[in-house]
């Protein structure tokens, strides 16, 4: 499943018309979209496939998820929030099951404590299933969340101004594996699209303790006679 992720930056941002040229280009089966406003409604109309917008309280932009595949209504998931004066409104995760794979989209907030906690509270939602965390991060340094690997691209994505390159958008997976991961030219926007390759990843059969303890046994009778 071919998978892209984009930050669009709100108005000054990539917009419709920018959104259906990648799709067009690209081919992805899914898309998700941070910093999207009511304007990428259209998308449908001009690039096909299946859409859902997920505002920001209080804010102008939202999530926004597109595929070529049906799919059920996203579950929406408050994510913790600061306790400070003066705080954003809370943000919220887009869970969206497509196929084998459960894709959470996300624009985390900017402490790194915050957006570490917002991660577990992903993860938990997941309940151990296939799944992705693709988004903007926000967050400087590792993610360690247990259970999951960062397969996403390892370069920066986002060039602010004259603020020090980030790797920003980036992608946490669960029993998903990833078999290509890059990134894509900026457009319009100041992120770059980062693009993966992802399918369900294929686990060894495990067998019980006690299978193995009796073909063990088997094979050393079979060694004696």
């Amino acid at each position: 499943m071919k998978v892209i992720s984009w930050n669009l930056l709100r108005r000054t941002g990539a917009g419709v018309a920018d959104v259906a040229a990648l799709l067009e280009r690209e081919r992805p089966d899914v898309m998700l979209m941070q910093e999207v406003t009511q304007h990428m409604d259209a998308l449908p109309a001009i690039a096909g496939g299946h859409y859902h917008r997920l505002p920001w309280p209080g804010r102008i932009h939202g999530l926004a998820f597109w595929s070529r595949h049906n799919f059920a209504t996203p579950q929406i998931l408050p994510l913790p929030a600061s306790q400070l004066p003066g705080r954003l409104p809370r943000r919220r995760s887009q869970i969206v099951h497509v196929g084998d794979i459960t894709f959470a989209n996300v624009h985390l907030s900017h402490g790194q404590l915050l957006n570490r906690r917002q991660l577990l509270r992903i993860t938990a939602a997941l309940h151990g299933k296939p799944s992705v965390i693709i988004g903007d991060y926000n967050a400087v340094g590792p993610c360690l969340i247990p259970g999951y690997a960062d397969v996403g691209p390892r370069e920066p994505t986002h060039f602010g101004g004259t603020v020090v390159p980030f790797r920003l958008d980036r992608c946490l997976a669960h029993g998903v594996q990833c078999l290509l991961a890059g990134t894509l030219d900026f457009g319009p926007s100041d992120h770059k699209p980062i693009v993966l390759e992802l399918k369900v990843a294929t686990a060894a059969v495990k067998r019980h303790p006690l299978q193995r303890a009796k073909r063990s046994l088997a094979r050393i009778r079979a060694a004696l006679r």
